[in-house]
């Protein structure tokens, strides 16, 4: 390993060193939990600077984020602020007695009041903000919803019904919009379909909602089923965060039975290899972690390394392709994980998230 300093140096020990969690590959013990859930604390209530998603129909609109979004006004942006929550709830979830579990506690219940979701909700409903947030922000906020369903604890269900409203309205809008998009999203950042749609199907199983599971179905087929010989050797673009063709097969992984998706993934992506290494897939380079852009392939390197454990784990145990994913999704935790340290604003006010739903095995294949 590189020589590593300071924070960046203690988390690349933890995550060598410390215990896995119960039904989970990634490694995280209560200190770097802890640290992750101080980048989310830091920020979900700081206001500035902030990239705000809002169209002004006239000087009544210009207003600050917190008066616009009073609970997720943090974080620099709203969808950032909505999974800095999710970050929040589910490591005190996972952590109840951990020296940040009283402090995540106060920040989740000081944003998700009934007044403030009530706020929120009347923003998204206002006409000319159809496309706000979506898909990758309506998806996050889907699955904080759906980790606070599965949270039994009294406080967590009193968060989850505020929150209700806003999750109905988000629910809605993208069955709305389901039918109507005729073009799958390949892009490598939020505008991604696969990715978001992944987040939406796996809150749909917690939810119960088998119409929106009908209609991710259907996109599938639409938008997937057919694509063949996926262009890895293009990726990354120099900005991305998701892979294209590794959150295509990340999200087909829950809709195919197991056989179905192993003869799938066969043609969609005939580059892996049946020989163990990781040469084949090489994590992306961070040339300057305070560009808010160029940081974006830290993200990159994170969400591959979940992408491909999921990948993997939802192929039969005999495939030979397993190896070859193994060593990449490896080699990816290894170059990400010690930079998430929040020495950049740019990258430390969202890649906790990725670093928790990695290390917390967020994405393990469901198909219930």
């Amino acid at each position: 390993m590189k020589a590593l300093t300071g924070l960046a140096l203690a988390i690349a020990w933890t995550f060598a060193s410390a215990p896995a969690l119960a039904g989970g590959s990634g490694s995280v013990d209560v200190a770097a939990a802890g640290r992750f859930a101080g980048l989310a604390l830091k920020c979900v209530n700081q206001e500035y600077p902030n990239k705000i998603a809002h169209t002004l129909a006239g000087d009544a609109d210009v207003r600050p984020p917190r008066e616009l979004y009073p609970a997720f006004h943090g974080c620099y942006d709203w969808h950032s602020a909505v999974h800095g929550h999710w970050l929040l709830a589910r490591l005190a979830q996972r952590f109840p007695d951990a020296p940040f579990a009283a402090a995540a506690r106060a920040a989740l219940a000081r944003s998700l009041t009934a007044e403030n979701i009530a706020v929120e909700t009347a923003y998204l409903q206002r006409g000319g903000r159809a496309s706000f947030e979506r898909p990758y922000g309506l998806a996050w906020l889907l699955q904080l919803s759906a980790e606070l369903r599965g949270w039994k604890d009294p406080q967590a269900q009193e968060w989850a019904r505020n929150l209700a409203p806003l999750e109905a309205e988000a629910a809605a809008r993208i069955k709305r919009w389901l039918p109507d998009l005729y073009y799958p999203i390949r892009v490598g950042e939020h505008d991604q379909t696969a990715f978001s749609f992944g987040l939406i199907w796996d809150w749909a199983g917690v939810a119960g909602d088998t119409e929106m599971r009908r209609l991710l179905t259907d996109a599938a087929r639409r938008f997937y089923f057919a694509d063949r010989n996926c262009p890895l050797t293009y990726e990354p673009s120099g900005q991305d965060f998701l892979s294209p063709c590794l959150a295509e097969a990340d999200f087909m992984r829950r809709v195919l039975g197991s056989a179905d998706f192993s003869r799938w993934l066969k043609s969609f992506l005939p580059v892996i290899p049946v020989t163990a290494g990781a040469e084949w897939l090489k994590p992306g380079i961070v040339t300057n972690r305070s560009d808010p852009k160029l940081a974006h392939i830290d993200g990159l390197n994170l969400s591959r390394a979940w992408m491909l454990e999921g990948i993997l784990r939802a192929l039969p145990s005999t495939d030979r392709r397993i190896p070859a994913l193994q060593a990449a999704a490896g080699s990816h935790r290894d170059a990400a994980l010690p930079q998430v340290t929040g020495e950049h604003y740019e990258g430390g006010h969202w890649l906790g998230t990725f670093a928790v739903y990695l290390v917390t095995s967020h994405y393990t294949p469901s198909r219930d």
